[in-house]
């Protein structure tokens, strides 16, 4: 799945969950993505 806002968020939840997550994205937000991780804010 993309690692958009709706992706991401998704997927995000999947993966706290322990489901397997794989994310298709470009190669900036790839970068972003292994600096950063995949940080979601919800209440």
């Amino acid at each position: 799945m993309g690692a958009g806002a709706v992706g991401g968020y998704f997927g995000g939840r999947l993966a706290a969950a322990g489901r397997d997550v794989t994310f298709l994205v470009r190669e900036a937000r790839a970068a972003a993505l292994a600096r950063d991780g995949l940080v979601i804010r919800s209440p």
